[in-house]
């Protein structure tokens, strides 16, 4: 199991499905969490800031800088902040597409950007793509889109800061084993489904030592089945 204790890692989209159960594996490793998201504080253990617009950049700048100011220097960055939506071109027209980019890249941008002047030394990013971003189904074009931006700023940043000792890398899950995914799509096989804990798993291993020498990598998680 790696070892994070003492590292301060923040989280954004912490207080979902999927961000919850990151955000609490990462802090049984010993990581020191900051967890941020637009949503309302639910409460609980740890630092938490919600009602934080992640997609406009000075909201998250000042965010950041109050999370380093209680936790210390950045060592991680998991962006997990993002939605789902579907809507053809004919009767959505160009505003889900507007939605998606701002829900689901623009978050991503301006919390690297927020966060890359409290890197000490090295450090982890890790952004969530989508399987579903390599090719589009019908009705989906401003998601896979959105996502499909995430993975090439996901491989430019990764050579932005190659040599620095930062790594960024992407995970691709594909549907997602939430409460939320069940309600919308009860007759599907739910085993099938990539799990928040066995993403999570992986996250904590893109955060750890071990993968310090990966980075740029998309990685498909996809579940056992």
């Amino acid at each position: 199991m790696q070892d994070l204790s003492g590292r301060m890692v923040i989280v954004t989209g912490a207080f979902g499905a999927l961000g919850s159960s990151v955000a609490d594996m990462l802090a049984e490793r010993g990581a020191k969490l900051a967890r941020v998201d637009r949503a309302d504080n639910p409460g609980g253990p740890g630092w938490r800031l919600g009602g934080i617009d992640l997609a406009d950049e000075d909201s998250c700048k000042r965010a950041f800088r109050k999370a380093v100011e209680d936790c210390g220097p950045v060592y991680g960055l998991v962006n997990i902040a993002g939605a789902f939506e579907m809507a053809s071109l004919a009767e959505g027209g160009i505003d889900p597409w507007d939605r998606m980019y701002r829900t689901n890249l623009r978050t991503v941008l301006s919390a690297s950007s927020a966060a890359l002047p409290y890197f000490k030394g090295a450090g982890r990013i890790v952004n969530i793509g989508a399987a579903a971003a390599a090719k589009a189904s019908a009705s989906m074009g401003a998601y896979a889109a959105s996502k499909s931006g995430v993975a090439r700023l996901t491989e430019s940043l990764a050579e932005e800061l190659r040599g620095s000792g930062i790594t960024v890398n992407a995970i691709l899950p594909t549907i997602i084993d939430t409460p939320a995914n069940r309600a919308a799509m009860p007759q599907s096989e739910f085993a099938k489904w990539a799990t928040p804990a066995g993403i999570a798993r992986v996250i904590a291993f893109l955060l750890s030592d071990e993968a310090s020498e990966v980075t740029g990598a998309l990685i498909p998680v996809s579940g056992a089945n």
